[in-house]
């Protein structure tokens, strides 16, 4: 552990408040991530901004990427404090610009600057626990982080419907502010100094800044997105094209050699995150979109058939947690195959008889593979972090999840957007999806060979 002097006395008490820093600030995001989502439809039909409704979801990805890449830089280079200390206040500052917004696009500045906050706490959350816990105990606070999604996951949605018919969609983002006061408060206080050791820093200094790269990727990733996503085709090719030429090779610049391949270590591990990100994406965003349109159902059930999921996933952190000893790439492998059953036993949502109670049981194996697999993983990956780079490989794991969610939100939007615009039934627009997911968690299933801890 690289702690100062003073802290070494008080190690556990600063354990503790760390934990309990590090999970609020994962809490705090979960519940601004879900309130928005509750929100948003709201927000668009007030400010008459439907056209920007996909650009303000697309918005806040993108600048998550950016935001986790600086920042694990700077926590290389500076350590964690500082840099969550900028996020923090970023996110802020998104916050209270959306809150005033008077536009539709302003609120989409707001939320590009809660992406760029949010995103940068990814990596130095990756930093801190690298530095503070010994290896033996880092699956336990990894399972505590993944657990503080699931209390917003279950009350944000309802909550933010509330506050939003009784006091006005701004009191959403007018409420998060003060938890994130709180949070901040609490989180830098338990930091301490957390400095790494001078040569490192001095390597870390010495490296290029990867933003140029980051910048590039993101904006590839945008054209490609939007590239799969528009109607007309010549337009679709260009985007499409030039989002690959941009996005390939600075991707490659900011991972590790041979990820494509899953080389044996890291690069399976990230090629692995990348797989499973997708394939649960893939199902989760759109299940309720089938319980929707296909179902009927109300907003209050779209929601609830993909709670279990959030439930399940906090259960497979525990379970994982308490099997620390199973090999990382094993776990790995029952996580994708946990996810690849989950995919088969909710595809019947796609016809209108299937009781959606049956789809709430079934999506909870894609959960529960998703924490069995999420946990070892971001293990494995902090043994891969040296002195002066946790900052980089913190950026590097989280850049994967961020990359597989944003991809198959696109590509699946995509399969809804033709249906929308063409006789394509959308339950076969929904099935194209879930059979990419198939693929991707087979692919995993694959990749985890080369899951492996460090030797």
């Amino acid at each position: 552990m690289n702690l100062d002097t003073a802290q070494i006395s008080q190690v556990p008490q600063r354990q503790r408040a760390l934990a309990i820093g590090l999970v609020s600030c994962t809490s705090l995001i979960a519940f601004e991530t879900t309130s928005l989502l509750t929100a948003l439809p709201t927000i668009a039909d007030e400010l008459h901004g439907d056209y920007l409704y996909g650009a303000t979801l697309a918005a806040y990805m993108l600048a998550d990427i950016i935001g986790l890449v600086t920042a694990g830089e700077q926590a290389d280079r500076r350590g964690p404090k500082a840099p969550f200390i900028g996020c923090i206040a970023i996110f802020l500052l998104g916050l209270v610009i959306a809150s005033i917004a008077p536009t539709m696009p302003i609120v989409l500045l707001g939320r590009v600057l809660q992406g760029a906050g949010a995103g940068g706490l990814a990596p130095i959350t990756f930093v801190i626990i690298k530095r503070v816990w010994p290896e033996n105990q880092r699956s336990r606070i990894f399972a505590w982080i993944s657990a503080g999604w699931v209390l917003p996951s279950l009350i944000a949605p309802g909550l933010a419907g509330y506050i939003t018919r009784a006091f006005g969609w701004r009191w959403v983002f007018i409420g998060i502010a003060p938890l994130a006061l709180a949070t901040a408060v609490l989180s830098i206080s338990a930091m301490g100094t957390l400095l790494t050791n001078k040569e490192a820093q001095l390597l870390a200094h010495a490296k290029k800044s990867r933003l140029p790269q980051a910048i590039l990727l993101t904006t590839g990733v945008a054209l490609f997105i939007a590239g799969v996503q528009t109607k007309f085709v010549l337009l679709a090719i260009a985007f499409i094209g030039v989002g690959l030429l941009l996005s390939i090779p600075n991707f490659n610049k900011l991972m590790p050699p041979k990820v494509w391949r899953a080389k044996r270590g890291l690069p399976a591990i990230l090629a692995c995150r990348m797989l499973a990100t997708s394939a649960f994406l893939s199902i989760d965003s759109f299940v309720p979109l089938a319980a929707d349109r296909i179902h009927g159902a109300s907003p209050t059930i779209q929601g609830f058939v993909i709670i279990g999921a959030a439930l399940s996933w906090s259960l497979g952190s525990v379970l994982s947690t308490r099997r620390s000893h199973i090999p990382v790439a094993r776990s790995a492998a029952v996580g994708f195959s946990l996810i690849l059953f989950g995919i088969f036993a909710v595809s019947p949502v796609l016809s209108a008889s299937w009781p959606l109670l049956a789809t709430f049981f079934s999506w909870c194996f894609g959960g529960l593979g998703m924490g069995i697999l999420f946990v070892p993983t971001s293990v494995a990956a902090t043994a891969y972090a040296d002195d002066g780079n946790e900052g980089q490989i913190g950026s590097q794991i989280n850049l994967a999840d961020s990359l597989g969610f944003a991809l198959m939100g696109g590509i699946g939007g995509a399969t809804v957007a033709i249906s929308d615009r063409t006789h394509w039934p959308l339950s076969h627009a929904l099935g194209t999806n879930f059979l990419i997911a198939a693929v991707l968690a087979t692919l995993g299933i694959l990749a985890s060979r080369g899951v492996a801890q460090r030797t």
